[in-house]
């Protein structure tokens, strides 16, 4: 990579190899030491697209694959703002590597599907901050400005534009990865067409107008890639029913049931009701980054025979991938609805021989809905340089893309998700 060559000579490299951007190189030295790190390490043991391997076959990829990826195109989004003119030190750019290396550690099993079940009023970026300032410590002050960056403190604010915006790395990274990894290729998007029109204009990450279109097709892709992947029916029904799973795990313990919980760290956050309202205990950390992927799946699989029909039940169907259906409504649902399927529910777990109580019936049939979140551009906006003033304009009001802001506009989904013997 030409960045190599405006770097301190005595830097050397790993290079790894990428299925998605081909070769990457990780700079020796702090890089290389956090990548090497257990917080990151604990990575790869969890999926980036949660229960979606249930769905979408090859969707084993996981949260680490998609941290590398970004590190290897923050690397060459960074070289061509060289290119370009803007001045970048071997500082600034060892930091935004370091950035968005880690920017990810502080998801949880099953990323963002539990992040709630586990801990009350909790973001995983709380967990990422944390973590942070704790390798900080562990690395003498050599993520300062690394953690500035990421907290949007550093006066040179297109870094954190690069890390966290409507187009940033993270999401050029994860949407050509879920693309190709579930199969859905309407999701791929023209990353080299972005970063080659990518620039600094006052201080701003812009596109410039021959990138017009690339920035548009990124825009479509990730709208179907939310409706054909991150709002698919049957990865919210898997998800409902992984969260299931754990309410009735709260619920038998709350009863004071024999419940024996084959992972200590996750045996903690069941017994104890986290909440990251007031903060992030260390005790609350130390248990939250032995966790991952693993862990859930050998409760599931240990309680898949316990004695409680219920959980065992439940535990069965993620493990088999006996789903609940999930039925979309073109809007919110009547209380009639609502109290005919509750009563419908009822009947079918009392034939199956389960309890068919108000409890039991809230594990089996849940109302929600889901919107799709393609581009806002109140406080985050999309510029685009044009040509002739040399001034940057928000996306939507460029003419040559008009055609694509009313598809791309917020989709509300209602839906319901129930037995399959639960008529709609």
């Amino acid at each position: 990579m030409k960045i190599h060559q405006n770097m301190d000579r005595s830097t050397k490299y790993k290079t790894l190899t990428d299925p998605i951007h081909g070769f990457i190189s990780v700079p020796k030295g702090t890089v290389l030491r956090l990548m090497d790190h257990p917080y990151v390490q604990r990575l790869r043991r969890i999926r980036q697209l949660g229960s979606g391997f249930l769905v979408f076959p090859g969707a084993e990829h996981s949260r680490f694959s998609h941290a590398l990826g970004a590190l290897g195109l923050m690397q060459r989004a960074l070289n061509n703002l060289r290119e370009k003119g803007t001045t970048i030190t071997f500082k600034e750019i060892e930091a935004a590597c370091i950035c968005i290396l880690l920017h990810d550690i502080g998801h949880g099993p099953f990323s963002h599907t539990l992040e709630n079940t586990l801990i009350e009023n909790f973001h995983h970026e709380q967990m990422t901050y944390a973590l942070m300032d704790i390798l900080n410590k562990e690395f003498d002050g050599g993520l300062d400005l690394a953690i500035a960056i990421f907290n949007d403190q550093y006066h040179k604010k297109f870094f954190h534009q690069l890390v966290s915006s409507q187009l940033d790395i993270d999401r050029l990274d994860y949407l050509k990865r879920d693309s190709t990894f579930t199969g859905v290729y309407e999701g791929s998007i023209g990353i080299d067409r972005i970063l080659r029109t990518m620039r600094v204009h006052k201080g701003t990450i812009v596109i410039e107008k021959k990138g017009l279109y690339a920035v548009e097709n990124y825009l479509i892709s990730r709208r179907l890639m939310y409706l054909q992947v991150y709002l698919h029916k049957t990865v919210l029904s898997a998800d409902k029913l992984l969260r299931s799973i754990f309410d009735r795990v709260r619920q038998l313990v709350k009863r004071s049931a024999s419940l024996t919980v084959p992972s200590t760290s996750l045996d903690w956050f069941i017994r104890n009701k986290a909440n990251a309202k007031n903060g992030l205990s260390k005790e609350l950390i130390s248990h939250y980054i032995q966790l991952d992927d693993n862990d859930v799946i050998l409760c599931i699989k240990s309680w898949s025979n316990h004695r409680d029909p219920v959980l065992r039940d439940l535990c069965t169907r993620y493990l088999n991938r006996n789903l609940l259906r999930c039925t979309f409504f073109d809007e919110k649902e009547s209380e009639r609805q609502r109290i005919k399927m509750i009563q419908a529910t009822k009947r079918v777990l009392l034939d199956s021989g389960l309890p068919n109580d108000d409890a039991t019936v809230n594990l089996y049939l849940q109302f929600g809905s889901v919107s799709t979140d393609t581009y806002k551009n109140e406080n985050d906006r999309i510029w685009i340089l044009d040509d002739s003033s040399k001034q940057a304009v928000e996306f939507s009001t460029v003419s040559e893309a008009q055609n694509v802001t009313s598809l791309i506009k917020p989709l509300i989904r209602h839906y319901v998700i129930h037995h399959k013997n639960v008529a709609v």
